[in-house]
């Protein structure tokens, strides 16, 4: 498979480089509460500054619906790449206004600038190809080349995303070739044994990596919200749990191709029952078959895999050679439902091989319970497009790179 790296870009001494990145980290009162994808960004610009580029780095944060809103500015963001690349990074309070405009064009041969929020601007997600291109445009006037290291929205068609890249020469940073470097180790020739460990609150957005990745893994781990889905689907009753209905038939058609396979989809045997959604709410241990039969009765919600399920998939992910996560397997942020998510992140940090995490509330979820990026092989920065990705699904964001 090809990819169009930085090096097609030529020599980019004194050129203007408008870097695509995915800087939407969490924020609380303006502080960042997890910098992982800010860290991420910066090999790829300490390597443009290094070449001597004028790096202009665009980045969405949040959803402020097309204009603009203070409390999703880029500015804590900015100062926060200042810090991690040792060198001051100015600000532009506007996208293509005429503070950016004069920002960009007071930049120096390796000089860094953030401009503010792409989504302060409509035509960045615009439904409309016509606005995106406009929007484009108008970003594609600051710049001699484009490069394309947010990995995180390749599976978006959107204006910075997709059409700026058709407007100059452009290229991948080191960070999207990175996550394809790993995302093509799980799905071509994976080392044996390989688990894939599924979690979060839906089935219906596991659905298609399901399907794509039952012929192709030893082992499928089904926690968080969605394995309530299951155990109904073998006949259990779930209390009040999250329970997706209408993906019942689904879900027995996956099992039963899953037998038919040979592939272990392994399901929990005891969860953690609570009387409500709350941190202090009393809870029990149950077996995963008689959920409604604790104190709470119909009324009881799981919210987390139990320890005896825990120490399994612990031991699954522990003797396999290549697995991939993605989701929390409880509430993890409430601390008497986040066991069950640590033990499998821990058991992640001890597997000789590949390990995996697939972004999103995972990546959050390693970082919240104080593990290190260090610990793991791979932690993705996009959720969303690393599931997308292993479904099989084309990405406009990497197609446009030259991605086949």
């Amino acid at each position: 498979m090809t990819l169009r790296t930085i090096d097609s870009l030529g020599p980019l001494a004194g050129k203007r480089v408008v870097v695509r990145c995915d800087l939407n980290v969490p924020l609380r009162d303006g502080v960042i509460t997890d910098d992982g994808r800010v860290r991420a960004s910066v090999p790829t610009l300490a390597a443009l500054v290094a070449q001597g580029a004028r790096v202009i780095v665009v980045s969405h944060l949040g959803r402020p619906d097309g204009a603009p809103d203070p409390k999703y500015s880029l500015a804590p963001v900015a100062a926060r790449l200042g810090e991690l690349l040792d060198a001051p990074v100015a600000f532009a309070t506007d996208t293509v206004g005429a503070d950016a405009a004069a920002k960009v064009a007071a930049l120096a041969d390796g000089e860094v600038l953030v401009l503010e929020n792409l989504r302060f601007n409509a035509g960045e997600t615009s439904k409309n190809e016509a606005e995106r291109t406009a929007f484009a445009g108008e970003l594609a006037e600051f710049a001699d080349a484009v490069v394309s290291d947010g990995f995180g929205v390749v599976h978006r068609k959107q204006a910075s995303v997709y059409e700026l890249e058709q407007l100059r020469p452009s290229a991948a940073g080191l960070l999207i070739a990175a996550e394809l470097d790993v995302l093509d180790r799980l799905t071509e020739n994976p080392e044996r044994p390989y688990t894939v460990v599924l979690g979060g609150s839906k089935v219906s957005d596991k659905l298609g990596v399901i399907a794509h990745l039952l012929p192709r893994v030893d082992a499928l781990l089904i926690g968080g919200g969605m394995l309530f889905t299951f155990l109904a689907a073998q006949g259990h009753k779930v209390g009040s749990s999250l329970l997706e209905a209408d993906q019942i038939e689904t879900v027995k058609g996956y099992l039963a191709e899953a037998a038919e396979r040979g592939v272990d989809i392994v399901l929990p045997t005891d969860v953690v029952v609570a009387a409500s959604f709350s941190a202090d709410a009393e809870h029990v241990v149950a077996p995963a078959d008689a959920i409604e039969q604790t104190p709470f009765g119909a009324s009881g919600l799981g919210l987390d895999i139990g320890p005896d399920t825990a120490s399994e998939f612990a031991n699954r992910i522990r003797g396999s050679k290549t697995v991939f996560w993605n989701g929390p397997m409880g509430v993890f942020e409430l601390e008497p439902f986040a066991a069950g998510t640590r033990v499998v992140a821990a058991a992640l940090t001890q597997v000789d091989g590949l390990s995996v995490v697939g972004g999103g509330d995972s990546a959050a979820a390693v970082r919240q319970l104080g593990f290190d990026d260090a610990q793991f092989g791979h932690i993705s920065t996009g959720g969303g497009a690393s599931l997308e990705f292993l479904e099989g699904k084309k990405l406009p964001g990497l197609e446009v790179l030259g991605w086949q």
